[in-house]
């Protein structure tokens, strides 16, 4: 029977994260760490499991938010060579993930730092959210250099960070206050190669279609003049919800 996504968050797991901190920083307190998270997280959901971990790194590491971000970036391993593995092998990554969230705001260069390279590995889209509310232009900024980056999960994350309906995520409506700007993320990426670029991109227009149609309409009829293939594949599966309306209709 197949595990469940909270249940790969486990002892083993915890004493694995802590021989990875440990070979960077010897002075981690491993003991401490495992205790710490052992003795409630078989009790607790996946997200809990998450919050906990995060919240258990901060007090064991009791260094300032770089600092710590410096010994994580030293156990982050090597790039993956394509989108592929980003959660079945970068899975392990994602408290770290958690941790820029949670306390993370008040360093935004180095948090945009390490979620460029975390995303390579594993993914950046839950990391960056908080930053993409709290500083959009700033943000916006990074992620329409980012949409132009030379690899693929990088891409993708420029796209990602700014869905308005992100699974596993509240709402983000900067992509509504920051139209333009969105927009030019979109079209930078319309003709991606990158498979998962191009779902991230419908994706953003599946979501966008659910909350502004003329929004969504104004792009998918510019997009619809001589597309390329991806562009054209962008638009069939970034229009689903549309279709699945007009045929209730029908």
């Amino acid at each position: 029977m197949a595990k469940k996504l909270k249940e790969y968050y486990d002892l083993e797991y915890i004493e694995n994260l802590s021989d990875k901190i440990q070979q960077v920083y010897p002075e981690f307190n491993r003991d401490l760490f495992i205790e710490l998270v052992s003795k409630d997280i078989d009790k607790l959901e996946f997200g809990q499991r998450q919050l906990l971990i995060a919240e258990s790194l901060k007090e064991v590491l009791d260094l300032d938010y770089p600092q710590s971000i410096e010994i994580f970036t030293k156990i982050l391993g090597p790039e993956l060579p394509s989108n592929i593995g980003m959660f079945t092998e970068g899975y392990w990554l994602w408290p770290i993930g958690k941790f820029v969230e949670m306390y993370g705001l008040n360093d935004f260069t180095v948090s945009m730092n390490f979620i460029k390279e975390l995303t390579k590995r594993h993914t950046g889209e839950f990391a960056i959210r908080p930053f993409v509310k709290e500083y959009p232009e700033e943000t916006i900024a990074i992620l329409t250099q980012w949409s132009e980056d030379p690899n693929q999960n990088v891409r993708r994350l420029s796209s990602e960070a700014m869905r308005i309906r992100l699974p596993w995520a509240k709402k983000l409506y900067t992509a509504l206050e920051y139209f333009p700007e969105y927009r030019k993320i979109l079209e930078n990426l319309k003709d991606d190669p990158d498979k998962s670029v191009q779902k991230s991109v419908a994706n953003n227009l599946n979501d966008l279609y659910r909350e502004e149609k003329e929004k969504f309409n104004e792009i998918i009829e510019d997009w619809s003049q001589e597309p390329s293939k991806e562009c054209a594949w962008i638009i069939k599966h970034g229009s689903r919800t549309k279709r699945k309306e007009e045929n209730r209709k029908d």
